[in-house]
């Protein structure tokens, strides 16, 4: 047996991308930001994910989910490989989003 399951808590960066590659089935890539403390510092990391929807997820994100807006997510990873403009192969990681919450929205946007 094996597990791929990733739970986050965190705020969008900039509001989704929404795009139709196939009639009235969008899809929406959103980035997420995590942040973590160091233990007794005020340092903080902050990691950036980039979370895929499709289907009924992506019609929510179209219509509710915007820049600043806190998110609770569950999904899956993936990784794929595509080619860039200069034809250099890279390798991106997305979750896949199975469930997703609005848990409120950043004060200051």
């Amino acid at each position: 047996m094996s597990v791929n399951k990733v739970i986050l808590i965190g705020y969008v960066g900039a509001d989704p991308d929404i795009r139709y590659p196939e009639k009235e089935k969008p899809v929406a890539f959103v980035s997420l930001a995590t942040n973590e403390r160091y233990a007794n510092s005020d340092t903080e990391i902050t990691e950036w994910h980039s979370l895929v929807m499709g289907g009924y997820n992506a019609q929510f994100a179209e219509k509710y989910i915007r820049k600043g807006t806190r998110l609770y997510v569950e999904g899956k990873l993936r990784t794929r490989e595509y080619q860039d403009k200069m034809q250099i192969v890279r390798r991106k990681t997305e979750i896949i989003v199975e469930r997703i919450e609005v848990l409120g929205r950043k004060n200051n946007v």
